[in-house]
């Protein structure tokens, strides 16, 4: 009985310290900056997976378009305001992500007269699809 309690002790011990152990100094932890449900993804049995920059320089904007697939956005540097077909404009700033839905007609701005706008993109889409297609 004694080896029964020593051992549940033990455990116990284990389970409370695992946070701190976790947390040791020089232990990388990701923080989530975006969780979010989508519908479009790729369904093939390939995928082609795109990580892609962009600066968008004061006042500019990006052409008006669409994607086939979810696009990904993280903002380095800046403010981005996206206008989506028939929802309120959005901005996201510096250490935020958005979701760009598939198939909605759409542009995005640096509406800054000064500061620049930097972006990561993610793009999960079938193997050669463009990334996006213009409006015109």
């Amino acid at each position: 009985m004694n080896k029964s309690i020593s051992f549940s002790l033990a455990l116990l011990f284990l389970i409370i310290s695992l946070p701190s152990i976790a947390q040791e100094q020089g232990t990388a932890r990701p923080q989530l900056i975006l969780r979010e449900s989508v519908q479009g993804m790729s369904k093939g049995e390939r995928q082609e997976v795109r990580v892609l920059t962009a600066s968008i320089n004061p006042g500019d904007k990006t052409l008006f378009h669409t994607h086939r697939f979810p696009v990904t956005v993280y903002i380095l540097e800046g403010a981005f305001t996206l206008e989506l077909e028939g929802r309120e404009p959005i901005t996201v700033k510096t250490g935020q992500a958005v979701v760009e839905p598939p198939n909605v007609r759409m542009t995005g701005y640096n509406r800054s007269s000064t500061e620049p706008l930097r972006v990561v993109i993610f793009y999960v889409s079938d193997p050669d699809t463009p990334f996006l297609d213009p409006i015109h």
